[in-house]
């Protein structure tokens, strides 16, 4: 994580903490991960222009399938997380663009079944599987570099759960 002082240096994200009705959280591996057995919530860049919670659903939609009929907006948190990618993707990323992201996270609840998750809704899928997780977990499941922050949204969301 960085206490970034230019935010034009840091892509603009949304992140989502999906929830279901037994308070565990919705995890995807990435199919695009191939160094190690890593899961993450789901996650993307913000349009320009885009509203923030618009953005959070279209990701979600985008990369679970769910659309905006089985998803309750809840929450998020007030300050960007940022984080810096590390030395080896810097420059491979977003057009080498970005340091790394500025994450603007919320808590979403999830009223549908796992019936209503469609991986492949997308043209370009992002996970390969999914699973539904107690919050605790996630810091674990990150890939390393992102730890911090998964650390931060747990602490700030998961209370709220």
């Amino acid at each position: 994580m960085t206490t970034a002082t230019d935010p034009s240096l840091y892509r603009p994200c949304v992140g989502v903490m999906l929830v279901n009705t037994d308070a565990r959280v919705f995890v995807g591996k990435r199919i695009d991960n191939k160094e190690g057995d890593w899961w993450q919530m789901p996650q993307g860049g913000v349009d320009p222009g885009e509203d923030l919670v618009q953005a959070a659903l279209r990701e979600l939609e985008e990369e679970t399938g769910i659309g905006e009929k089985h998803l309750q907006p809840v929450t998020h948190l007030p300050d960007e997380i940022y984080y810096d990618l590390p030395d080896d993707l810097k420059g491979k990323l977003w057009g080498g663009k970005y340091l790394g992201q500025r994450q603007t996270w919320f808590l979403v609840r999830f009223t549908g079944e796992d019936r209503h998750v469609d991986l492949n809704a997308h043209k370009h899928p992002e996970f390969s599987a999914f699973k539904w997780v107690d919050p605790h977990l996630l810091p674990d499941l990150i890939v390393p570099f992102k730890r911090a922050v998964y650390e931060r949204v747990v602490t700030g969301l998961a209370p709220l759960i």
